[in-house]
C-alpha cells in the first residue's frame, strides 16, 4: 500500500518518463511534489525501491527504472494526482537556444559529511549519503569522494557553504593545492596548502579569515579538491 505521496511521486516520474525518455532531477521532483527538501524525495524514492515499483542504477546520474506500477494506475480511466508544478498535457515546443540532452557517464560518490570551511570541526568518517559526479570531473586514478562545504572561508576561491567538494584521496599537496587537512589528528579542514620551511601554512580565501601557520607533523593530507557541485 503506497501512501499519497508515494504515488504522486511514482506519477510524477512515470510522465516524466513517458514524455521526456529520462527521469526527473531531485530538484524537479521536490518542487513537483511542493516539498521543502531533497531529503524528503530521498526518503520517498527509498521507500518506493524498497517495495520493489522503482530500481535505482547504480553510477549512473538520474537514473531511474520503473518496474512495476500499483493496479489503480493501470486501470482505464485512471486520472493522475494532480502534482504541483508539473506539466500536464503536450510536450512544450523545444526553446530555441536549447541544447541537445547528451548522455554522461557518472560515478556515485560517498558524501562524508560536512568540512569546514571556516574553524575546523571534528574529522568526518561517517558516509551521509551518495551523490553522482561525473566522469570528467574525477582527476587520474585513486579513489574519490565528497563533502559539503559548511562556512565561507573559501568564497574567493569560487567555493561556498552549502557547495559539495570532490576530493581526490592522496597524502601529498603542491603548494597552493585546495586540499582537505587533518590538523592535529582530529580536526578536519578545507583550505590551500602551501609549505613554508618545516611549517605547514594553510590559507583562507576571505580576508575575514587568518592564515593559520601549522608544523609539519600537525597537518596530515587527505585528499586535494577536484571539482565542485553546486545546487541553485
Amino acid at each position: 500500500m503506497l501512501t499519497r505521496k508515494q504515488i504522486e511521486l511514482l506519477d510524477f516520474i512515470n510522465k516524466r518518463m513517458q514524455r521526456d525518455g529520462v527521469p526527473p532531477s531531485f530538484d524537479e521532483m521536490k518542487d513537483a511534489l511542493d516539498l521543502r527538501s531533497k531529503s524528503g524525495i530521498h526518503r520517498l524514492i527509498t521507500a518506493l525501491e524498497e517495495r520493489g515499483f522503482i530500481r535505482r542504477l547504480a553510477h549512473r546520474a538520474r537514473a531511474i527504472e520503473i518496474l512495476k506500477l500499483p493496479e489503480a494506475m493501470e486501470r482505464p480511466g485512471f486520472v493522475p494526482t494532480v502534482v504541483h508544478g508539473s506539466v500536464q498535457g503536450d510536450r512544450a515546443a523545444r526553446p530555441a537556444a536549447a541544447q541537445d540532452i547528451v548522455s554522461v557517464h557518472a560515478l556515485e560518490l560517498p558524501v562524508m559529511g560536512r568540512i569546514a570551511a571556516g574553524t575546523p570541526i571534528e574529522a568526518i568518517s561517517e558516509i551521509s549519503h551518495h551523490i553522482a559526479v561525473p566522469d570528467s570531473m574525477l582527476s587520474g586514478k585513486g579513489q574519490h569522494y565528497a563533502l559539503e562545504v559548511n562556512g565561507d572561508s573559501m568564497i574567493e576561491a569560487g567555493i561556498n557553504d552549502g557547495d559539495i567538494v570532490v576530493i581526490r584521496e592522496q597524502a601529498t599537496a603542491d603548494n597552493g593545492d585546495i586540499v582537505v587537512a587533518l590538523v592535529d589528528g582530529h580536526e578536519a579542514t578545507l583550505k590551500r596548502f602551501r609549505r613554508k620551511g618545516g611549517m605547514i601554512a594553510l590559507e583562507a580565501a576571505n580576508p575575514a579569515y587568518e592564515t593559520r601557520l601549522l608544523g609539519d607533523d600537525q597537518v596530515k593530507v587527505q585528499g586535494r579538491l577536484v571539482g565542485l557541485i553546486r545546487s541553485y
